[in-house]
């Protein structure tokens, strides 16, 4: 399937809805005679605790119901939460509400609900949480008093990918060795509209809706913690603010407010505001590496090994374990030909918020380590940082490239993308502009990356297709936005298999009773899944209507065909387009023609890839750092709309950009958060953006019908390796030889008085 000469272009159809405030968000959409839910969080991080005052709290004006996990016992409930573990990993209990003991900030103890918020936060403050603050563990290293006694060395995973005895002897026979620590840290992903969430029962029924990315995750889980048939819950999404991973999770708070519910017969709403989304949103990265290489005497890469310590938080998120296991493996050695590669990681509970999934989920992180490494080795070396990467990669005629960790590239042209870059970025001017910077007292570098990505999540998808009463078309998708364009971009890919005019669809998504299947948003699957499925749809509808329409037209089936959106049979004048085929049968009483569900799985996974260049000035006198310039090459493969690619590109950069240049989620000595509030947790701004520039080289996939890559989580697996480098390259020159991010003015400040104290300058 191509796209056709004729698709709709322009602005996204969503937009005028949002932007002018039509928008429908969850807590927008919760019935109005439904109650309000507070919950009463741990003030400390570590701490035996007790509460007192509950009964009194529980006569106060409107306040309905006050529940804690005894509560949940008590329904003949376990109040635990699951979680997806990787093979031997420690599996402690996540209580619902905490039971006994609390294990980070913000840990929900009791949820009150009430007639209003005021009255819930009243009846909150009047509970006495008693507790005794226990020690805690906030070292990203195996050891310490456990937090759990299923793991007792506080080890939640010890994981394991690619040749590992072929990776030490590689690393044992090569002409030159080198060894780098890399520190990722922990961020919080902050999207625009806080958590929320509200919960109902209608004749035994549950229905909850939320801020999510999939609508059946949700759904499965909330049957399994009631111990009820799924066929007896319904969850919806409505418009959400942002998703970038974070919001896939089963968090706490859902079946609590759905248990809530349940107990009073009436509907049970909750909204976050901004500091207790940032306390207890899943947490991101936060993990440090060593990453050993081995080069031969032409000093390309022949074997490579990466130990990390990856901070799970204090309990099990739903991905957690998976993150820097398996999809952080899926990338290990990112462009490069190297065989003798391997990677162990371990994962640390300590007494902070659950880590999770958070835009490109392990695939930056390993990134992030093999391109510092790569550009460290670089400058060791003395080479151009560009010709040393090119010298190291796959080329083209090896794809399909099987990888030291199972994985299986499909196509690209890597040293292509490089060279594209270098030539975008204009490198050969470069030297030219760090002067003209030195003259102003300022330091100029430059940081290159090659990435390349994996897409992730399920590989099958459901759709349906209805043609209605008054002449549009719904479309029913098993993704779900969260701002990417959906309604646009899956309306488009329908447009262009069928010739179906974009504007006369309407997408429906996010409503677990109208889609009996989905794989939701994830991964970056949800175009390209969506355009396989979209693709068998349209094949199902061509062969349902070729032959009702052959009778109509009085022509044989097999003289009927099916070209640019048109049936067409020799001898006969009439073309009819899948609208007017649909009228047909309408007026006919087919009914069996107006819907049409298909089901497709992908084939392979498809793998993204590109390059990124940043330029950047720093200021020595206040450590200042300035973003000056920013190029993207990239091959997504086919592009159904190259605006909403360039837009998730955009995106994607700017989320990468902010974790290296000012994002950092720190706690204190105590495990108190540090930054729980816009005022005190930086993000970038347009003034801190430079135009980021796009352009496309694109080899289309095999493994899917469009020849589609994705694109979703791209930005964000070149952009922070991409501006670290940037600003290493930049102090290199005084005497700064391992610059660790955030890269905020008082840290390079630091770093180049540490360096100049040293004399290494």
């Amino acid at each position: 399937m191509t796209p056709k000469s004729g698709t709709s272009q322009g602005g996204r159809f969503e937009d005028i809805r949002l932007l002018s405030g039509h928008g429908r968000y969850t807590d927008e959409t919760a019935p109005a005679d439904a109650l309000v839910a507070v919950f009463l969080r741990a003030p400390v991080a570590h701490a035996t605790i007790s509460l007192d005052g509950l009964e009194e709290a529980r006569t106060m004006p409107g306040v309905a119901d006050i529940l804690t996990a005894a509560e949940i016992r008590a329904e003949g409930i376990d109040p635990d939460l699951p979680a997806t573990l990787v093979k031997g990993g420690a599996s402690p209990p996540r209580p619902a509400l905490a039971e006994g003991r609390v294990r980070h900030v913000g840990e929900a103890i009791a949820c009150v609900v009430a007639t209003s918020r005021a009255a819930a936060l009243d009846a909150a403050e009047a509970i006495a949480l008693d507790f005794e603050e226990l020690p805690a563990k906030l070292d990203l290293a195996e050891g310490g008093a456990p937090l759990h006694e299923e793991a007792p060395e506080n080890r939640a995973y010890t994981f394991r990918a690619g040749a590992w005895d072929a990776a030490e002897a590689g690393l044992e026979a090569a002409a030159h060795r080198l060894s780098f620590e890399i520190a990722d840290h922990r961020v919080i992903c902050n999207p625009m509209e806080p958590r929320a969430a509200w919960a109902g029962w209608t004749e035994g029924r549950l229905h909850v809706c939320l801020g999510g990315q999939n609508v059946w995750w949700i759904k499965s889980r909330l049957a399994a913690w009631f111990s009820v048939p799924e066929s007896q819950v319904r969850v919806t999404i409505p418009d959400v603010g942002g998703g970038f991973g974070t919001r896939a999770m089963f968090y706490p708070e859902y079946p609590v407010l759905a248990l809530a519910a349940r107990r009073l017969g009436r509907p049970v709403r909750w909204a976050s505001d901004r500091s207790e989304t940032m306390l207890t949103d899943a947490g991101a990265r936060d993990l440090v590496s060593t990453v050993e290489m081995g080069f031969d005497a032409q000093k390309r890469l022949t074997a490579y090994r990466v130990r990390n310590l990856s901070n799970l938080g204090a309990y099990n998120s739903q991905f957690g374990q998976g993150i820097q296991c398996g999809n952080f493996s899926r990338v290990l050695t990112g462009v490069y030909d190297v065989q003798d590669a391997a990677m162990e990681t371990v994962g640390i509970y300590t007494n902070t918020t659950p880590t999770d999934a958070y835009r490109g989920a392990g695939r930056p992180e390993a990134i992030y380590a093999l391109e510092r490494a790569m550009d460290q080795a670089a400058r060791v070396f003395g080479e151009d940082p560009a010709s040393f990467r090119r010298r190291s990669m796959i080329r083209p005629d090896q794809l399909p490239y099987a990888t030291a960790t199972g994985e299986s590239y499909d196509v690209g042209d890597f040293p292509g993308i490089l060279d594209a870059l270098c030539k975008k970025a204009d490198l050969d001017g470069f030297e030219a502009r760090r002067a003209a910077s030195e003259a102003k007292g300022r330091l100029r570098g430059i940081g290159l990356v090659t990435y390349i990505e994996a897409i992730l999540g399920a590989p099958d998808e459901t759709t349906t297709v209805e043609f209605t009463q008054e002449g549009r078309v719904r479309l029913y998708v098993g993704t779900q936005s969260a701002g990417q364009g959906h309604e646009t971009v899956h309306a488009r890919l329908l447009e262009a298999r069928t010739g179906i005019p974009a504007h006369a669809v309407d997408v429906v998504m996010g409503d677990s009773d109208l889609i009996a299947k989905g794989g939701g948003t994830g991964g970056s699957r949800s175009v390209t899944v969506q355009a396989m499925v979209t693709d068998r749809a349209g094949e199902m509808m061509e062969a349902a209507f070729a032959s009702f329409l052959a009778a109509e037209l009085g022509v044989p089936e097999d003289a009927l065909t099916f070209e640019d959106g048109r049936f067409r049979a020799e001898g006969s004048n009439a073309a009819p387009d899948l609208m007017e085929a649909a009228r047909m049968a309408r007026a006919a009483g087919r009914g069996d023609l107006l819907k049409h569900t298909a089901t497709a799985t992908l084939p392979g996974r498809s793998f993204p890839n590109g390059a990124h260049a940043a330029e950047v000035e720093v200021d020595p006198e206040t450590g200042d750092v300035s973003l000056l310039s920013y190029k993207v090459v990239d091959d997504f493969g086919t592009l159904i709309d190259p605006v909403l690619a360039i837009g998730q590109v955009h995106g994607g950069v700017a989320q990468g950009v902010g974790q290296a240049l000012m994002e950092r989620a720190a706690h204190d000595e105590e495990g108190q958060a540090l930054a729980v509030t816009f005022m005190d947790y930086a993000m970038p701004r347009a003034y801190d953006l430079p135009m980021i520039e796009f352009s496309q080289r694109p080899i289309p996939s095999p493994r899917n019908p469009v020849g589609m890559k994705g694109c979703g989580e791209a930005g964000t697996v070149g952009a922070i390796a991409a501006v670290s480098n940037a600003v290493q390259d930049a102090l290199w020159a005084r005497g700064v030889r391992n610059a660790q991010m955030p890269f905020t003015a008082s840290r390079v400040w630091a770093m180049l008085q540490e360096a100049a104290g040293s004399g290494d300058s």
